[in-house]
This record gives C-alpha cells, structure tokens and sequence, in this order.
C-alpha cells in the first residue's frame, strides 16, 4: 500500500505530523510512505524513518497556479493507493485529485467536496490536539485514538553532526544550552532577548556553552542577546541564527544538554530530539500543540488577557512575556537537567 501526504507548511506542524506516519505504520506495517511538501521541510522528513521520501513542492504557500499542479500531479499518476491531506485548504487538495489518487482523505476544510471522496467532519471537542487531528486520519472516521499516544522523534546520523561541528569549529567540551529566541509568528511569542541572556549568563556561569538557534530573521535578536553578556562571557555564546541549514540546525541541537525556546518550530525539533526542554508560552497555549517529549517544563504566567493568539500585543505591553522572569525558566532547566558535568546526558541517535 502506497500513501502520499500533503504536508503542512510550518516546520512544528511538519514535526508533528510524524505522530500520523508512525499510527499509519501501526495500521499497515508494509505500507510506504512518501510526503509532499515544501523542500524546506527535507531534512525533517530525512530524520523520520517512517517515510520513505520527500517529495518536494515547487509552489509556495497560497500560490495557486493551476499548470503547475497538473504538472505534479501527472508524476505522480498510477504511483499511490490513497492521499492524506493534512492542510485543510482547497489548493492542498487539487495534486491528489488531478493525480488520480482513489482514496483522498481529509478534513472538510475549505470548499473540497468533490475533491476529497473520504471527507471527515472535524470534532474540535473529541480531537482537541493538531496530533490527533493528525492521527485520526490514519483510521476509519469516528475509531479511537489509541493510547499512548506517539512521539516525534528524529534520528540523527552521527556523521553529520560530526560534520556540522566541525564546520562551525564547535566542540563539546562543555554542556550546551541551547536557545531559540524566535518566532515566526510574531513578537507575542518572543520572551524578551534581555530575559534570554540572563539564563545565558547564569549558565555560562556555571561552566556551560551557549548556542543560539534561528532564522536569518533570528540573527538580529541573538546579536542583542550575547551584546548583553558581559566581554568574557560573551565569548562562550555562540549565534547560529541564519548560519546553518535547517538540517545542521537539528544535528547541533541533538548534542543539548538543555534547550530554552520560544513556543516555535524549533521547540517541537528539540522535542522531537529528546532533549531536555523549557518551553516559554506568552500569547499562545500549549493546549492545542504542546511539546511532545518526556523532558518538558512549560513556564508561563497564564494572565487573564492570555492566551490572545496575536501576533502583536492588541494592548502594547508584552506583560505576558516581559513579566516572566529568568529565574522560573532557571528553575526548571535546574530540574530538568541538573548538572551534566557531574552526570553528563547521553545523545540522541
């Protein structure tokens, strides 16, 4: 049996989705799964053994050209026994249905009927979490969600990340903390840069490194963080943001010994690695795609005007992120990781 996916657009969702592939291998140990989705989303899709390749997706999100999709489609003719669609939009229906697929599964979304000939009706109530909006497309509509629920969890080949050290001239002599200070989505979900190099500070303090992980978009914010630090500190933070791929991003974060992110893409990466994780939620709510790994502390302060799910401070005042303190998020890494000097974390593989 062979399944196409039509992947989601954003690198969290993308992680996320991994929950799906794993309840379809379940259901169908021989089947072979193949995922359509934008080739930044290659490297994800290169660390989960379920799939078999990433199929890449010339068109950007919200472009429609109609030639283009008839293109990819007629590629992918006579090659697939059923498509999944994990956006809930039109156009993300339009390959599986030129392509001829027989059996296209989704949720009702945006004007697909005639697209989709297994369309759902999407419970929010029952399926309250994107992974089970996810997951529940791998059985038959209305079935139970087995429990426990799947994990993401990407495996890293060791001669790449030996390769991406070496590259950047990074080495693991000390314990890593690795932060994540952006935010595709806006500034309601950044915790303050100055709030960052406090932890920094207080880490490299006690013997750590610090790495500092992002967009291009990122570089600006983890200039200002390691700015703060004082000279001799700031030697031992180093900023990645927009330096690496997306594919060395993930293999420097494996050799964490602790992660502080912003509610991103990259804190359901350092889940999906297992690495210990403090997960920083401002306006947003880790009710619908909390991080999804054993080692999490999520730390917010739960205001009465959050959770908002803006972009920008409708208010102006950010008090939902400017008032969440280091020190909580110093508390729980303490928890969360202790000291790897004394009792070092072993790496994912």
């Amino acid at each position: 049996m062979n399944i196409l996916i039509v992947g989601p657009s954003w690198v969290g969702d993308m992680v996320m989705a991994q929950t799906l592939f794993v309840c379809l291998k379940q259901r169908h140990p021989d089947c072979q799964i193949d995922v359509l989705a934008p080739e930044w989303s290659r490297p994800i899709l290169e660390r989960m053994p379920e799939v078999r390749q990433a199929l890449s997706f010339p068109l950007g999100h919200g472009v429609l050209d109609l030639a283009t999709r008839r293109t990819v489609a007629q590629g992918l003719r006579g090659q697939y026994d059923q498509a999944i669609l994990l956006p809930n939009s039109l156009k993300s229906a339009l390959v599986p249905f030129f392509a001829g697929i027989p059996k296209r599964t989704g949720w009702r979304g945006e004007m697909r009927f005639g697209l989709l000939n297994d369309m759902r009706k999407l419970d929010k109530q029952r399926y309250p979490l994107m992974i089970e909006r996810f997951m529940a497309l791998a059985f038959e509509a209305d079935a139970e969600l087995p429990k426990p629920y799947p994990q993401p969890r990407l495996q890293i080949d060791e001669a790449s990340r030996v390769a991406a050290l070496a590259k950047f001239g990074l080495e693991l002599d000390r314990p890593v903390l690795a932060l994540c200070p952006g935010a595709e989505f806006g500034e309601a979900k950044r915790w303050p840069s100055g709030h960052y190099a406090a932890v920094a500070e207080a880490k490299i303090r006690a013997g750590w490194q610090v790495w500092l992980f992002g967009s291009k978009k990122d570089h600006p914010v983890g200039e200002a963080i390691r700015g703060e630090l004082i000279p001799g500190l700031q030697e031992e933070a180093t900023n990645l943001c927009g330096e690496t791929s997306l594919a060395e991003a993930i293999d420097l974060m494996s050799c964490a010994s602790a992660v502080v992110s912003n509610d991103s893409g990259l804190m359901h990466v350092a889940a999906a690695l297992n690495r210990p994780l403090v997960a920083v939620y401002g306006s947003t709510s880790p009710q619908f795609t909390p991080p999804l790994a054993e080692q999490v502390e999520i730390v917010r302060l739960g205001l009465e005007c959050s959770p908002c799910f803006d972009r920008t401070c409708r208010f102006g005042h950010y008090n939902c992120l400017r008032d969440l303190h280091p020190q909580p998020v110093l508390d729980a890494l303490q928890r969360l990781a202790g000291d790897p000097l004394a009792d070092p974390l072993p790496l994912e593989h």
